[in-house]
């Protein structure tokens, strides 16, 4: 009787899933309008203890406290052959983050985003005034439900 071979998949485990969302860069963080319209926006976040973390101002915010109903995705990839994702069906929360928390978040987001940063003193006088104006909100993102991923590379 012949072997039965593994029909290729290009799922990913659960902890490469987390390895994708903990290493990429950008994120793409779905909230709801107060129509029910959905709304894609690219943020900058750190995953912890496996939650997605986020410190932002305006409509996000907003959004999330209104409907806690959202979705994150993460991507790489240009060619077929490459094309990676992991999409993360989320319950979102703005929280007022312990001392602790807050902290190890700062900290993360300063690691990891620090190559990527403007220097304050290099940005036009309008944009770091807004940033100085508005105040930041942490928004909580915890997965729900099963994790969409698919990864190409793992047909060749």
């Amino acid at each position: 009787m012949a072997e039965k071979r593994a029909k290729p998949t290009v799922r990913m485990s659960p902890e490469e899933c987390w390895e994708m969302l903990e290493t990429s860069v950008n994120g793409t963080l779905t909230t709801l309008r107060a129509n029910g319209q959905p709304i894609s926006l690219p943020v900058w976040y750190v995953v912890l203890d496996q939650k997605i973390y986020m410190v932002t101002r305006g409509k996000k915010v907003v959004r999330v406290r209104n409907d806690q109903r959202c979705s994150f995705l993460v991507e790489s990839g240009e060619r077929w052959a490459e094309l990676r994702a992991v999409h993360v069906e989320c319950v979102g929360r703005v929280i007022e983050p312990s001392k602790e928390l807050a902290q190890r978040i700062a900290q993360a987001l300063d690691e990891k985003y620090a190559p990527y940063r403007t220097a304050r003193d290099v940005m036009p006088k309008q944009t770091r005034d807004y940033y100085q104006k508005n105040l930041n909100a942490t928004i909580e993102l915890i997965p729900v439900g099963k994790m969409l991923n698919w990864d190409n590379s793992k047909l060749f």
